[in-house]
This record gives C-alpha cells, structure tokens and sequence, in this order.
C-alpha cells in the first residue's frame, strides 16, 4: 500500500485509536489515585576518617558495607521503632529501609519508602542518627587520631515515588494510541478481501482492468 492509503485507513478509522488512547489514559489515571501513596525519604550520612591517610581511609572504605549490615539489623530496627513510637515489628520496618554503601565516596545513602510522608521522613533521620551514635560509641575506644566519624550531610529528602497519575496515563495514552493502530491494521487485513470501490477490485491480484462501475444510487 502507498502512503496515501495509510493515510485514507487512518482518517476513516483514526477514531478507534484516539478513543482506545482516552480510555487507557483515563484507567491508568483512575486507577493511579486509587493506589496508596508510597514516599521515599532519603538520608545520606557521610564517613570521615580523622585523618587523611591513606591506611584509615582504606579501613573506611571497608567499613562501610558493615555499616550498612549494621544498620540492617532487628537491634536498629526495634531502637527506631523504640524512640520514635511507631506501630510496627523490626521485620516490616527493615523492609521499608535500604541502606546503600558507597565506599568510593564514603558514604551511606538511607532510603525509606512508607506511605506517611512525615513517617518517612523521621525514620530516614533515626536511622542517619543510629549511625552517628554507633561511630560516637565505637570512637570512644579509639585515640583521636584513628576515629572515624559518621555525619548527616543534610536533613531528608522526601518525594512521591509512587503512584505518579499524569506519568500513567501519558504511558497509557501512548499504549493506547499503539493497540489502536495495531487494531486498525487487523481490521483492514481482515476486510481486503471484501470489494467497495473500484481501487479495492483494481488492488486486487486478478491482473483485470475495470471498464465501467455503476455508481451509488443517491436514491
């Protein structure tokens, strides 16, 4: 087919993909706000060794992945559950928080995902603090000049991570728009057989040439 008869299919049936694109678009969008919001606090906590060499540094870097065990434990989960009375058991609250090592750049990013925003917020800052009092504990035992320090950078940060209603439906409007055409296609593929006009008989592989066509009776 030319571009002229692509151009002819979707002008008589271009409907069916921009209503199958509404109807996607909307769904998703529906379906999006009637989701639980889901937000993300993020704490990063920064290692510091108390000297810039290169033996402590590399001892720091190590500890980091320990670090993040550490802050992955039942203990740390019931202290934060303990301190800022939440409703919840170590399991679920550990299952709500990631603890991210980045041992190039020393340091430690907390991710809390809960569906209370300022929830999330506090426990991405108890957990940061957690941590700052393990590396204060532990120092205790150290000279100064081997303490290795553990610092909130900056308070939380806090973002919707899901659902996003306009993200959806844009991804359903495009999924629709796609079904749409595919669904056109299967139409025309289905009805080539079937004679209207005479380009449809001419198209046709009888290698015959249309002499005369009776034309539509406007009665």
């Amino acid at each position: 087919m030319s571009l002229i008869d692509y151009g002819r299919i979707l002008l008589r049936r271009g409907w069916i993909m921009l209503l199958l694109a509404i109807i996607a678009a909307g769904s998703a969008f529906f379906l999006s706000r009637l989701q639980t919001p889901i937000y993300r606090a993020i704490q990063v906590v920064l290692i510091q060794p108390a000297r810039a060499d290169l033996g402590l540094t590399d001892s720091a870097q190590r500890l980091v992945r320990n670090y993040a065990l550490y802050l992955d434990s039942d203990t740390v989960a019931q202290a934060v559950i303990d301190n800022l009375r939440l409703d919840m058991t170590p399991g679920a609250l550990n299952g709500a928080v990631v603890a991210n090592p980045d041992s190039l750049r020393l340091s430690l990013q907390i991710e809390v995902e809960l569906p209370d925003q300022e929830t999330a917020y506090r426990v991405a800052q108890e957990y940061g603090n957690q941590l700052v009092q393990y590396r204060f504990r532990e120092n205790q035992q150290n000279e100064l000049r081997d303490r290795i320090t553990a610092e909130m950078v900056d308070v939380p940060r806090v973002d919707l991570d899901r659902p996003r209603p306009a993200l959806n439906a844009a991804a359903g409007g495009v999924l629709g728009l796609i079904l749409g055409g595919i669904l056109i296609f299967v139409l025309e593929y289905l009805e080539s057989a079937i004679v209207r006009r005479r380009e449809d008989l001419e198209r046709a592989p009888l290698e015959l040439t249309v002499l005369a066509s009776i034309p539509e009776s406007k009665a």
